[in-house]
C-alpha cells in the first residue's frame, strides 16, 4: 500500500492537530484498525479509518482510495480520536 498527501495540507494538520501525516500512515499497520465510508457530501469517496498509530496513539484519519497499478491511500486530515470514537473502536462499533 502507498500513502501520498498534500504537503501543506500535511503542515495545516500538524500544527491544528499535532499530527502529521507521516505518523497517521503507521495507523494502518494496526491489524485492529478499522474503517467505515465517511457519512458526508463529497464529490469524492472519503473513508474515516480509526487505529493505533505507531502503537500508541489512537487516530482517526480521513483519506481517499486510489487504485493504479498499485492501492494508494490519499490521507486528508488526522487528528486524536475522541471519547465517543475511543468507545466505539474498543467495543467493535465503529
Amino acid at each position: 500500500m502507498l500513502f501520498e498527501w498534500d504537503e501543506n495540507k500535511n503542515r495545516i494538520n500538524k500544527a491544528k492537530h499535532k499530527v502529521d501525516f507521516v505518523t497517521a500512515a503507521t495507523v494502518f499497520d494496526d491489524p485492529h484498525s478499522v474503517s467505515r465510508v465517511e457519512n458526508v457530501d463529497y464529490s469524492e469517496e472519503r473513508w474515516q479509518t480509526i487505529g493505533y498509530a505507531e502503537n500508541t496513539l489512537l487516530l482517526l484519519v480521513v483519506h481517499t482510495y486510489r487504485v493504479d497499478d498499485e492501492m494508494v491511500v490519499r490521507i486528508i486530515s488526522a487528528r486524536k480520536a475522541v471519547g465517543q470514537e475511543r468507545k466505539q473502536y474498543e467495543n467493535g462499533s465503529f
